[in-house]
């Protein structure tokens, strides 16, 4: 199996998979953090870090650090002409699901404070210091 061949079956295989089939349509939508991912597709934590290393394993997408949080997003710069070609298909393609339609709707309406909030987890304020009730005082 020679190196393209190897690549294009890795980008397959983790495209595979329903759910980050889900996550890379909807970071077509926008940036996300693994914790406003969770909230879409409703499964665990671990789960969705599984997926996003399989993704990120594969080029198909990227993530940063911010604080509490890790934004992941498609690739800004790609540098693998295949993943360059299934992203822009999958742009194209898969819209029409009613599972990635209703994602697609959750993007729009989730936000990673409201979620922390939610959760009593504290959020960084200017300055490192950090707030119990998720919001700024």
């Amino acid at each position: 199996m020679n190196n393209s061949l190897k690549e294009l079956t890795k980008i397959f295989k983790a495209l595979g998979d329903r759910n980050r089939f889900r996550i890379v349509k909807m970071l077509q939508k926008r940036p996300l953090c693994v914790c406003e991912i969770k909230e879409v597709l409703g499964i665990s934590q671990p789960a969705v870090s599984r997926h996003l290393s399989i993704l990120k394993n594969a080029g198909l997408i990227e993530d940063e650090k911010s604080g509490i949080w890790t934004n992941c997003r498609l690739p800004e710069i790609i540098k693998n002409e295949s993943v360059a070609a299934i992203l822009k298909y999958l742009e194209l393609r898969g819209n029409k699901d009613g599972r990635i339609i209703l994602d697609c709707r959750k993007v729009s309406g989730v936000n990673r404070k409201d979620i922390c909030a939610r959760k009593g987890k504290k959020l960084p304020l200017p300055g490192g210091r950090r707030s119990a009730s998720g919001g700024e005082r």
